[in-house]
């Protein structure tokens, strides 16, 4: 499954991440997004178990956790702040609604989401990607270039839901997961970071922008 030539995995980089969103998003929406995010999770977590030079303990590794968690938290009571005030500001119709119209609906989303979507995103995203296309980054930018690479290709696999604000608010996101990657060489700990964050989202009433296309 590994692709060995540059060529190869060029190829592969733009059918994956660039080829099929952008389908998606041309396609009548007849195939909900999450099965094929489960589909490409599993082909990255093969092709990941496959490479040898793959270090298996990224895809958990609970060891930076606690040393992470600090960090995590005050860039999260910031950011949540922030998002909180534009949401206020600019759509107040929207603050908290799905909190507080559907509270059966909200508590189902905050204990699935972080299982059954942020970290399969985590393993497609952060693990695979950075590692998988390493040798294709510039040598002396080379983490700088992936933390690009993921951002940039976390951020446009929301075009499916047909809106600029998904892609707008995951692109930072999506520059903060890949650097927690890469500083933690821990899946559980950047996968924790983001569904913070999408959770949040969800509950602040920015959800209808990340599953408008599935009905």
């Amino acid at each position: 499954m590994k692709l060995r030539t540059r060529q190869g995995l060029m190829m592969e980089c733009l059918l994956l991440f660039l080829f099929i969103p952008a389908l998606l998003a041309l396609l009548p929406p007849f195939i909900p997004p999450m099965p094929l995010l489960w589909a490409l999770a599993l082909y990255c977590l093969v092709a990941l178990r496959r490479d040898p030079a793959f270090h298996r303990r990224e895809l958990w590794n609970r060891k930076p956790f606690p040393a992470a968690l600090p960090s995590i938290c005050m860039l999260f009571a910031a950011g949540a702040a922030l998002i909180a005030a534009l949401v206020w500001k600019n759509s107040p119709t929207l603050f908290f609604t799905f909190t507080r119209e559907h509270p059966v609906v909200w508590a189902v989303v905050m204990l699935l989401y972080p299982v059954f979507s942020v970290y399969p995103q985590g393993i497609v995203y952060r693990a695979f990607l950075m590692h998988r296309y390493r040798e294709l980054a510039p040598g002396r930018q080379k983490e700088t270039a992936l933390i690009l690479l993921s951002a940039v290709s976390f951020a446009f696999m929301h075009i499916v839901f047909r809106n600029w604000v998904a892609m707008a608010l995951t692109f930072p996101g999506g520059l903060l997961f890949a650097w927690r990657q890469l500083r933690t060489r821990s899946l559980l700990t950047s996968s924790v970071e983001h569904a913070l964050y999408g959770c949040f989202l969800f509950s602040v009433g920015l959800g209808s922008y990340f599953y408008a296309r599935l009905i």
